[in-house]
């Protein structure tokens, strides 16, 4: 069930303004290769994870006011903006390592999460790998919870999904794109709902070897029927770890149904919908998002990882989808998820 209606909190108080050049991008070499940031402020760390085909622009304007009170690291994952792209691991789980070592060269232990779509599933992925090292997981239309998902995104996973994006690139097709993108906005699609996005991700595809990258961490993630990797089956372990869900109502992308089946799945999480938002809440309303994430940083106590809750949390496994639950449409569409998420990777 959807948390009550709440007042919007006020802004924390800012400990410091943030400087331009802090909001440039800089570069570590890990593993052999260049992985570009964002890195500002001062404070409990930040890490604010991207979507597939964005990069850490997309946290732009919100990164000011989050540095005031937090450092705030936004990697461009591998194979994104300005990040190399070789031919290489784009799995959620090789995505939760690199951004491990980064935050290991930059010094930092621990961090609250914000992942956005892709980068949700990401987050999620660090905090299975390293809960120790996550102090809160703030998920914003993330994907890992049901299998629907955007029938263009499908289509890309097709073979031949190469040819069809460097068509993209021919002399008119972006103009044509954004006409299209335009229409939709006009006839108040859900997708039309995020048309600049669309253009950018347009846009972030110029070469063949961006284009390859794409491909490869889409295929690691999305398949012809929809979503591959499930986060679901192990939403248990979250159990005292402070968990926020961020969510458009009007996300054509990842549907917020999937909010409601990963709230119910997520003990004690709380679930935040942004009416009339697509799949950038973040973008629709900045300031509502800010002031949610400073809230929720502020009047939460980061988690204390334990090993032998975590112990008995796996020893115990995933609790029963309907004991001592009511029988409610949202409790059969999470139990019909984890039925799925059976025949899905759940690396």
């Amino acid at each position: 069930m959807v948390d009550a209606p709440r007042r919007r909190p006020a802004r924390t108080a800012w400990l410091r303004p943030v400087g331009d050049a802090e909001l440039e991008l800089r570069y570590r070499v890990v593993h052999g290769y260049r992985r570009a940031f964002r890195m500002a402020g001062e404070g409990p760390a930040l890490v604010l994870i991207h979507g597939i085909g964005d990069s850490s622009q997309t946290w732009a304007e919100l990164i000011p006011d989050l540095a005031r009170s937090h450092t705030v690291i936004a990697p461009d994952l591998l194979g994104h903006g300005a990040s190399d792209k070789p031919r290489a691991d784009y799995s959620v789980a090789a995505y939760a390592n690199g951004v491990r070592d980064l935050l290991t060269t930059l010094g930092i232990e621990s961090a609250t999460l914000v992942g956005h779509s892709l980068g949700g599933g990401v987050a999620m992925q660090f905090a299975y790998q390293f809960p120790e090292r996550t102090e809160r997981l703030i998920l914003v239309g993330a994907g890992g919870v049901g299998r629907e998902v955007n029938p263009v995104l499908r289509l890309v996973s097709l073979p031949g999904a190469h040819l069809m994006l460097s068509c993209l690139r021919l002399p008119g097709m972006r103009v044509q794109v954004g006409l299209a993108a335009h229409l939709m906005k006009l006839l108040d699609t859900d997708l039309g709902q995020d048309a600049p996005e669309l253009l950018t991700l347009v846009d972030a595809l110029p070469d063949e070897t961006s284009r390859n990258a794409f491909i490869r961490t889409l295929r690691a993630v999305v398949d012809w029927r929809g979503q591959v990797v499930t986060m679901l089956d192990r939403c248990y372990l979250t159990e005292g770890m402070p968990t926020m869900l961020l969510w458009g109502d009007r996300d054509s992308v990842v549907p917020v149904r999937h909010a409601y089946g990963a709230h119910e799945a997520m003990p004690g999480s709380r679930l935040e919908i942004f009416e009339g938002a697509g799949h950038f809440p973040f973008h629709t309303d900045p300031d509502r998002f800010v002031s949610l994430v400073e809230d929720f940083t502020a009047t939460t106590v980061a988690a204390d990882w334990s090993r032998d809750h975590w112990r008995a949390l796996l020893r115990e496994g995933r609790p029963g989808t309907t004991a001592g639950r009511p029988d409610t449409a949202r409790t059969r569409a999470v139990e019909r998820d984890l039925r799925e998420a059976s025949e899905r990777s759940a690396t």
